[in-house]
Order: C-alpha cells, then sequence, then structure tokens
C-alpha cells in the first residue's frame, strides 16, 4: 500500500517549487520565440491594450503543453542535482531508501501534469487555437496600408487592386502606385497611376483615405447613364494632388470561417470522427474516379489470357489500317480530327489534373487529422519520458542551480525537437508512415530515459570524464604517468633492504623473460586470436615491481621518489591479446579491418614493453645503491650488473 511519507513530502516540495518557476521559464522562452514569426502583424497596427492582452494569452494557452515537459525536465534536473550536490541524496541511499523510491511522489506528481497536459490538449488547446489565430487574421486586416507588398498587385482592399512599386517603411510614403478600381461591370472599371502618395486609416477605422501626388485617373463613364449608347466613353483627369475615400471596415472582424475546420481547432474525439468522414470521402472518390475512368474513351480493360485470345479470334482478320484512313481525308478533314483529338486529349489532362489536386488535398487532410491525433499523446508522454531523463541525470551528474541542468535540458530538448520536427513534416509530406514519424522523438529518448534511470540505481559514473580518457587511452595505447609525491604523515618507514632485494629479482626474472619471450619477434595471428595467451610471468614480475613502489613511496628522500615517477606503468595483456575475453578475440580477428588495427594495436605494445623491461634495469641499477645507503647498510653479495 502506498503510503506518505516525510521523504515523499520533503521531495515533492522542492520539485514543486522549481517547477512552477521553470514553468513560467519555459513558457516565456517559448512565448518570445513563437513572438518573433508574428512580430510584423503587431507593430504599427494601433491595437488596443485588451487586444494585445487577448493575443498573448491565446498564445500562453497553445503554448502550455509544450512548456510542461521542458519544465519537468529542468525542474526534475535542478532537484535532483541539489539533492545530490549537499549530499543529501547520498543519506537518503544509506538510509535504505532506492533512488526508484524516492522518485515515487514525482512520479505521481509527472502522472498528473500528463494528464493535464493531455486535457489541455484535447479541450482547450483546439478552442485557444481558433481563438488565436482568428485574431491574427483580423489583426492582419487591421491596416492594409501595413500589407501592401512591393512589386505585385494586392487585392485585399475591396472593390480594388493595387500596385506598389517601392515602400518606405519609415515615412510611411509609396512611390509608383497603380490602381484599378471596379465597383460593377467593366464600364465602372477606373485606373489610377500617381509617382508618390500615403494611405492612413480614419480615426473610427471605417475607411481609408488615401492620398495622391502627381498622377493621372482614367475612368469608363456608365453607358445607361448616358443614354445607353453602344460605346463606352471615359474621362481622363491630371492632378497634382488628390485624396480618396475607400470605403474598408478595418475593425477585427473575429469570423472563424476556415479556423475551425483546421485539424488543430479540433478535440480528440472530433478528430476522430472527422477522420472517419475524410477516409469514407477518399474511398467514395476513389470509387467515383474509377467509374469515370472506366466510362472514358481512354480506357483498356485487363483481360486474362484466355479472353484476349477469344477477343483476338473474334476480330475480323482484314482489320482497317489507321494511318490510310487518315491519309484518305482531306485537308479540312484531317485539320479537324487533330483539332478534336487535341481538346480530348487537353479535357482529359485538365480533368485528371484536377481531381489529382482534389485527391492530393483530401489525402492531405487525412494525414493532418491523423498526424493531431498521434500528436496530442506523444506531447503527454513525452513529460514522462523528460522526467525519467532529468531525475537519474540530476542524481548523476550532482550538480543543482541554472548553469549544468539548464545546458543539459536545452540539449535534450533540442534532440527532441530535432526529431519530433523531422518526423512530423517527413509524415505531413507522405515521405514516412504516420505512426513512425510521430513517434519517431519517443522511440529516441525513451531508450535513453530507461538507461539513465538504470545507471543512476545502479551508481554508475556516466559522466566520469576520468573512466572514459583512461578507456580510450587504453584503446590507443597511451602511456600513463606516475605521479608520486612525498606524503605528509608517515607512519612507517619503508622496508630499504626487502625492496632493494626485490628490485634484484625483478632485473633477473626480466633478464630471464628478455631470453624466452622474443618481445621484437612478430607472433603468429592464429595464436593472437584463436588461442588463449595470458603471460603470467610479466604479470608476475609487475606485481612484483609494484609492491616495491608502493613501500617506498612512503620515503622522505627526493632522488628516491624522482627515481619512482620514472619507472613505467606495465600493460600486462595487451601485447599478448587484445581483449581477455576469448569470443571477443575470435570476432575481432575473423573482421578483417578490426583484425588488423588490433594486430598491430599489440605489435606496438610488445614494441614498448621491451623499452620498458630495458628501462626498469637501468633505473634498479641507480636506486638500488641509494636505497642500501639509506639501510645505512652495505650490500655483501654482489649487486647484478648487466
Amino acid at each position: 500500500m502506498f503510503r506518505i511519507k516525510k521523504l515523499d513530502i520533503f521531495i515533492a516540495k522542492q520539485f514543486g517549487l522549481l517547477f512552477v518557476g521553470t514553468f513560467f521559464i519555459c513558457q516565456f522562452v517559448l512565448m518570445m520565440q513563437f513572438l518573433w514569426r508574428y512580430v510584423d502583424e503587431l507593430i504599427g497596427k494601433g491595437l488596443s491594450l485588451e487586444v494585445m492582452a487577448q493575443f498573448f494569452w491565446y498564445m500562453g494557452l497553445m503554448l502550455m503543453p509544450q512548456a510542461f515537459p521542458l519544465a519537468i525536465l529542468l525542474s526534475s534536473l535542478i532537484t535532483f542535482g541539489n539533492l545530490g550536490e549537499s549530499s543529501e541524496l547520498t543519506a537518503i541511499k544509506a538510509a535504505g531508501v532506492s533512488l526508484t523510491q524516492a522518485m515515487r511522489s514525482l512520479i505521481v506528481i509527472v502522472l498528473m501534469i500528463t494528464g493535464m497536459s493531455l486535457f489541455f490538449q484535447d479541450v482547450i488547446g483546439p478552442l485557444a487555437n481558433q481563438k488565436f489565430f482568428t485574431l491574427l487574421r483580423a489583426m492582419k486586416q487591421a491596416s492594409p496600408e501595413l500589407e501592401i507588398p512591393e512589386g505585385i498587385f494586392y487585392d485585399g482592399i475591396p472593390g480594388s487592386n493595387i500596385y506598389v512599386q517601392k515602400k518606405d517603411l519609415e515615412t510611411g510614403k509609396l512611390y509608383g502606385i497603380m490602381i484599378y478600381r471596379q465597383s460593377g461591370s467593366y464600364e465602372d472599371q477606373a485606373i489610377i497611376l500617381a509617382d508618390s502618395g500615403m494611405m492612413q486609416s480614419t480615426a473610427e477605422k471605417m475607411h481609408l483615405l488615401l492620398t495622391l501626388w502627381n498622377g493621372e485617373w482614367f475612368e469608363n463613364m456608365n453607358s445607361q447613364e448616358i443614354g445607353g449608347t453602344a460605346e463606352v466613353p471615359y474621362r481622363r483627369e491630371t492632378f497634382a494632388h488628390k485624396q480618396i475615400l475607400i470605403d474598408f471596415d478595418s475593425g477585427l472582424d473575429m469570423d472563424m470561417t476556415g479556423i475551425s475546420s483546421s485539424a488543430q481547432a479540433k478535440g480528440i474525439r472530433q478528430l476522430v470522427n472527422d477522420l472517419d468522414s475524410i477516409n469514407e470521402q477518399i474511398d467514395s472518390m476513389g470509387h467515383a474516379y474509377h467509374r469515370d475512368a472506366q466510362r472514358s474513351l481512354f480506357y483498356q480493360p485487363r483481360l486474362a489470357e484466355k479472353d484476349s485470345v477469344k477477343l483476338a479470334k473474334a476480330l475480323p482478320t482484314d482489320t482497317t489500317n489507321i494511318d490510310s484512313v487518315f491519309a484518305r481525308l482531306s485537308a479540312e478533314q484531317r485539320q479537324s480530327v487533330v483539332t478534336t483529338a487535341a481538346q480530348q486529349s487537353k479535357s482529359c489532362v485538365y480533368e485528371t489534373d484536377m481531381k489529382a489536386d482534389w485527391a492530393d488535398y483530401i489525402n492531405r487532410q487525412s494525414r493532418l487529422h491523423e498526424i493531431e491525433v498521434i500528436g496530442k499523446f506523444t506531447l503527454a508522454l513525452s513529460c514522462i519520458i523528460f522526467f525519467f531523463i532529468g531525475a537519474p541525470l540530476g542524481a548523476i551528474i550532482r550538480k543543482g542551480g541554472l548553469g549544468v541542468p539548464v545546458i543539459i535540458s536545452v540539449l535534450v530538448f533540442i534532440v527532441y525537437y530535432i526529431f519530433d520536427n523531422t518526423g512530423m513534416r517527413m509524415a505531413r509530406e507522405d515521405e514516412w508512415a504516420i505512426w513512425f514519424g510521430k513517434w519517431i522523438s519517443t522511440m529516441a529518448l525513451a531508450p535513453l530515459a530507461a538507461f539513465f534511470t538504470y545507471k543512476a540505481n545502479k551508481d554508475s559514473t556516466v559522466f566520469n570524464m576520468d573512466s572514459y580518457k583512461l578507456f580510450f587511452m587504453r584503446v590507443l595505447g597511451l602511456r600513463m604517468k606516475r605521479n608520486i609525491t612525498r606524503k605528509e604523515v608517515i607512519i612507517e618507514d619503508p622496508k630499504y633492504l626487502a625492496d632493494a632485494e626485490m628490485l634484484k629479482n625483478v632485473s633477473i626474472e626480466i633478464d630471464k623473460y628478455s631470453e624466452v619471450h622474443k618481445l621484437l619477434r612478430w607472433p603468429n595471428p592464429i595464436h593472437v586470436f584463436f588461442r588463449p595467451g595470458d603471460d603470467h610471468d610479466i604479470e608476475h614480475i609487475n606485481s612484483v615491481l609494484e609492491v616495491a613502489i608502493e613501500d617506498l613511496s612512503y620515503s622522505t628522500n627526493s632522488y628516491v621518489l624522482m627515481k619512482l615517477n620514472q619507472y613505467p606503468v606495465i600493460a600486462t595483456h595487451a601485447h599478448t591479446r587484445p581483449f581477455e575475453r576469448k569470443w571477443l578475440n575470435v570476432v575481432t580477428g575473423l573482421f578483417l579491418p578490426t583484425g588488423l588495427f588490433f594486430y598491430f594495436r599489440m605489435l606496438r605494445f610488445r614494441f614498448r614493453l621491451y623499452k620498458d623491461l630495458q628501462h626498469i634495469i637501468r633505473i634498479n641499477k641507480k636506486l638500488i645503491p641509494r636505497i642500501l645507503e639509506l639501510a645505512d647498510v652495505k650490500s655483501e653479495t654482489p649487486l647484478y650488473i648487466i
């Protein structure tokens, strides 16, 4: 039975405070990033504070589900990083509480946040999406003078088509203006040319005041007003300054037509229902296209082999040559046949293109609805995945604050965003299967979350740089150096006589080893990769040498310490075979590229071992007399001289 303990309350409080703070930080960052896409729609529009407040409110509601997983990742990282940095996590584990037990209260909280995220996406998100994009469309129409592009015709003002050659954004002036106005038929059309001008909304936002300089006005007169003559007269006017008042309601039009049908503006139930309707429409459309194709003149049915034989027997033997019939036609008849065939071909191509465009549109709508359904669940599930990445990472790195956790959170979120955005685009363009495109981010991060959770529970040092450095040094064969310094406190002096005797024996054994093992010879690859090859002799020499070095490291003599640091660190296995396990050696030997790499690596270690052994003998010759002097004993046995 789940019982709430003080530890659960303590960790929940730590996480809750951090989650609230990081949530508002993440929400602010996402809103600023989202705002840059629509900053041009806000500047210079003369929007009221109420409209701006609605804009940011709906934007915040839309981005809340995206801020949940990022806030969970950052807050869980900081929570367990602070516990590890203050040694509280060590005390928790020392009391017999595992990391999973310490996280159980947060797991419940994260599951609640996951449900809240799904609720926001299903209920609040679609409504906020409708309101936001409706408001955005209304804001775009609030001041059309700023929307007029350069170099193309703009038809955003009813009854007018405006062309502007150049705009001055600082002064608001328009240059090279051409205006086509048409209130009814062609007979009421007017063309206005002007060198420059300005367009402004009136105070009541119901009209546009167009001020023009140095231009001409061409306008057709309505023929009905002048007696209904066949010819339509026109007038021409040249002006130096002219003002035109155009009817245009520039208030905020909150019409949701077209936006409510978007997949992003629907809940899960509505998406599923509409998806069934769209798929049914696709099926019926496919059957209708098939029936139309069967009725086409170009339809050729597929026949079985026996049916084709029967059809060939049924055809008359004296088949008519179409080319000869066409050649007997007159020139006018040939032209008529060719024209008719071309028209039928164009009509067929046009109809096929139109059907293809409609099929692409309806299939895209189906994909968008399915993407939106799956996306709501994957985004909610990312809250759980981000928690099982953040909490174990915080316990591993043991760093709190906003330094390392922020960097790791940003990196993890960038990886998630790249996978999710790429998968969504590929699924939307029908390059990938929809389920694969929307689940690829989850499939990429879920194993990472399981790996970090496993390592944190086993107290593994995933981010211990020294262990990785040691691993790569061993793989590449880089030498490690000794670092023996003078001890601050020495309880017992070294046993100099015993150490000198051990160093003498090491020199003797090295000589015997060099005579038996020819290190400068190339070994047989079969023996290297497919037979056991442990070198127990060099292991014994190294163990005796390390015991002597360890005992002499307690000496206070600077010369002895200097010589001890000159002893090389011996690799006892790398000169015989790549790995200690036999099956790894067999696999490496069978794969030629890796086999060659490790074989030449082994040759390098053999040559280095030969040099190390000779170097040890030279150091022993210099160090043993000094050790005996320190012991204040004369050696009656002559030293081993090489």
